[in-house]
């Protein structure tokens, strides 16, 4: 993967330069995040791919603000066009849509991008790096490791994001233990340690005996791992926090998308015009997510041996995902939701729109379910 991660820089390089750019022109990029970016999560990897571009582009000049409420960004955005004179900016969390398409219209001339978006103008684009392949494969080892047929599962908001990866972690968790369930506790934040360290202990008194989540510290890994039980990184690599009880977790690589978007922007062939119809999407096959308790580690060597069987099945999906035909999904028919209805016939597979719009529980989820359909 490094080695795909280096040919694709160099390329970049290769095709800025082609192209006859004055060396002495620059662009001001600004990142604005949602939590710290010593969070060990989501803003960690935002912020170590910022890193990246800086060292990769000499042309780049990055600012960033962390921990902006999502009611907020808008003034950040203000202050970082108008002071900062950034040229593009980068709104790094759901919740900063608004603020960003409210920015956008009062700065036309200015490049936007929002990650994990879904509305687009001529100045923004959304992009997004999506897990719920690798929740699956989490969700398998998670079946075959629970002793209690109960999983824990700490989630952030109940918005389609982060029930689309409930549900994907759910369907691997019974594909291989159809007998376990997957009890979800929302704490309403994207980071608070206080609040997941009690979701966490909630589900623990509850009898969990393994856990997931969405949240941007390594809390719940710490928690878990203090009480004996194996956990799943969250999109950083959360090996060091706990190297006897991180089995597995979500990576990703959000440089790929910063280089290469910044590269066109570079170049001239993404401006403030036309970017109504870029909407980056990255999956296993893309390598732009991977599965890793840290990069280079698929699966935490303590715990290959106990998975067994399910070692096989997980690195046979694995490479069935990262295939460019994609030729397994675990959102194939046919699956139900928890109320009884089907939402995917068999034979069909959810796409892209079904992906982004999930308000549904699978069957073997547990817990509030808020804005589930009856």
């Amino acid at each position: 993967m490094r080695k795909v991660l280096l040919f694709m820089v160099c390329v970049l390089f290769v095709f800025t330069a082609a192209l006859g750019l004055n060396a002495a022109d620059r662009l001001k990029v600004g990142f604005i995040y949602v939590g710290p970016i010593g969070d060990m999560g989501w803003t960690h990897a935002h912020d170590q791919a910022r890193k990246i571009v800086e060292e990769t582009f000499p042309w780049v000049e990055t600012v960033y603000q962390e921990s902006v409420p999502e009611a907020k960004v808008e003034g950040v955005i203000d202050r970082m066009i108008r002071r900062e004179r950034c040229d593009v900016v980068f709104t790094t969390s759901f919740g900063f849509w608004e603020g960003t398409i409210d920015a956008a219209k009062k700065y036309p001339e200015s490049i936007f991008a929002h990650c994990s978006g879904f509305k687009r103008l001529p100045n923004v684009a959304t992009y997004m790096a999506d897990f719920y392949q690798v929740y699956y494969l989490n969700g398998l080892m998670a079946g075959a490791l629970t002793k209690t047929k109960k999983v824990g599962y700490v989630g952030a908001f109940p918005i389609p994001e982060v029930k689309r990866h409930i549900d994907a972690f759910t369907i691997g968790v019974r594909e291989v233990n159809p007998k376990a369930d997957v009890h979800v506790r929302w704490i309403e934040a994207w980071f608070d340690p206080a609040k997941a360290k009690e979701a966490t202990n909630s589900l623990i008194d509850a009898g969990c005996d393994v856990f997931a989540f969405t949240e941007d510290s390594d809390t719940v890994v710490q928690v878990a791992a203090q009480n004996g039980f194996p956990a799943f990184g969250h999109y950083s690599p959360m090996y060091n926090s706990a190297p006897d009880y991180v089995v597995s977790g979500q990576l990703v690589r959000w440089e790929l998308f910063y280089l290469d978007f910044l590269s066109k922007v570079y170049a001239g062939y993404y401006t403030s015009k036309n970017l109504e119809n870029v909407d980056y999407w990255g999956l296993l096959k893309e390598g732009a997510v991977e599965v890793g308790a840290k990069f280079d580690m698929t699966i935490n060597p303590v715990w290959k041996g106990r998975l067994g069987k399910t070692y096989d099945l997980v690195m046979q999906r694995l490479e069935q995902m990262k295939n460019p035909q994609m030729v397994f999904d675990p959102f194939a028919g046919p699956i139900y939701s928890r109320t009884g209805k089907l939402v995917i016939p068999s034979g069909e597979r959810a796409d892209y729109t079904h992906l982004l719009t999930i308000e549904y529980a699978v069957k073997g989820v547990f817990g509030a379910w808020p804005g589930e359909p009856k």
